[in-house]
């Protein structure tokens, strides 16, 4: 295994290239005045194989990766895997210990979503680790969803919540977001206060994305979540689900037990407008802060003016740029900066494409993990759409410890 950092404490980048699998690693870690140590990774193979030779690849990868950074694979708390033919590769995913928490006694939150990554993989990795140096996790399995408990407050994430798929886009919506709202409840929590992130998954998007606002809109308007109050940090994106017929799929991330101080919804109106101004329903970023480290999580953030209008129609090279700026602009009101990403997930409209977006986050960001895939943005015009976290030192203390 070879690892090259490249960045300074408390964020460090990391790239990692294991010696006996055709996999490549990156790693974002960071460790807060607690002693309590985040890791983000991304991990795609890099020779061609079947699906479930690729996973045991990455698999293999990821335990080598965490053994060389001192990091037991108890700490998972979530994996998402991307998925180059959802459908079809689900059975595998279903009986691998490694993508199915089920089949194994460590918890964790596993999410499966049909989004292609770039040739040769057919699947990639984003995972999520914390390591605590004064204890083990207080993890549990609430059905698919897991929930962590640290001190008074505990933290849930939920994933891959698909609708009846008899119904038409307006009502699996709908009916995704009230299962969800009842889990809030079933653990004393609410829409308004406690969800923190949620990514939308939408088959043929171009074609529903409009229905699935509109339902959005109204579920949200009836549990109290308006322009004059607040919304949610959220990417809304194309992807498949497992079952064909499931036209919307969310996965979430809501935190029990916080104070209002803790929570702050980020806007840029010098680069970008509230999306309510064009008859959506989220926030840019939202920060979630600690006594020593604030969490900021970037919604998914594209070629967009301040007036809400598709910047650098059909140029990918300025509308990368633009996206860039409009993210860099997120983090400083934030109170962040780019050293300070824990990892990026680009989505890219033509498969074609990912070259030229990887690179320009290369050179614009460095080592940060990176997961760059092929989905359709809510807007044909947009070629390029990404989404990031940043993780912030702090000294607050009159907060709770993460």
């Amino acid at each position: 295994m070879t690892a090259t950092p490249d960045r300074p404490a408390p964020m460090t980048w990391t790239r990692l290239e294991p010696h006996d699998v055709p996999v490549l690693v990156h790693l974002g870690r960071f460790r807060g005045a607690s002693g309590v140590e985040e890791v983000h990774l991304a991990a795609e193979p890099t020779s061609l194989a079947d699906f479930s030779v690729q996973l045991k690849w990455l698999h293999r990868a990821y335990l080598q990766a965490l053994d060389l950074i001192g990091v037991s694979d108890q700490a998972t708390i979530l994996r998402r895997f991307f998925c180059s033919d959802l459908p079809s590769q689900t059975c595998v995913l279903e009986t691998d210990p490694f993508s199915n928490p089920q089949q194994t006694a460590d918890p964790f939150a596993a999410s499966g979503v049909g989004q292609p990554p770039a040739p040769p993989a057919h699947v990639a990795l984003w995972a999520y680790l914390i390591k605590d140096p004064h204890g083990a996790l207080e993890k549990k399995r609430l059905g698919d969803s897991l929930s962590l408990r640290r001190g008074r407050l505990t933290h849930y994430w939920t994933p891959g919540l698909a609708g009846p798929t008899h119904d038409d886009v307006a009502r699996q919506t709908s009916g995704i977001l009230e299962t969800y709202a009842a889990f809030l409840r079933r653990n004393d929590l609410s829409l308004a206060h406690n969800l923190i992130r949620t990514w939308f998954f939408v088959g043929n998007i171009e074609a529903n994305y409009g229905e699935f606002v509109d339902a959005r809109r109204r579920f949200f308007l009836q549990h109290g979540l308006t322009p004059q109050t607040h919304y949610i940090a959220s990417t809304g994106i194309e992807g498949a689900n497992a079952a064909p017929a499931a036209k919307v799929a969310l996965d979430a991330y809501a935190i029990g037990g916080l104070s209002p101080e803790q929570v702050r919804y980020v806007k840029t109106l010098d680069h970008m407008c509230p999306t309510d101004a064009y008859g959506v329903t989220f926030e840019r970023a939202a920060t979630v802060s600690y006594r020593d480290r604030s969490h900021v999580f970037v919604s998914g953030t594209a070629s967009i003016g301040d007036k809400g209008d598709v910047l650098h129609s059909g140029n990918l090279s300025r509308q990368f740029a633009r996206t860039a700026e409009n993210i860099e602009a997120v983090l400083v009101q934030a109170g962040a900066s780019p050293e300070h990403l824990s990892s990026l997930t680009a989505y890219v409209r033509d498969a074609g494409d990912e070259s030229v977006v990887r690179r320009g986050v290369r050179d614009r960001f460095g080592n940060v993990p990176l997961i760059l895939v092929a989905a359709r943005v809510c807007r044909p015009a947009w070629l390029v759409e990404i989404e990031g976290q940043a993780i912030v030192p702090g000294s607050r203390d009159d907060l709770p410890p993460f």
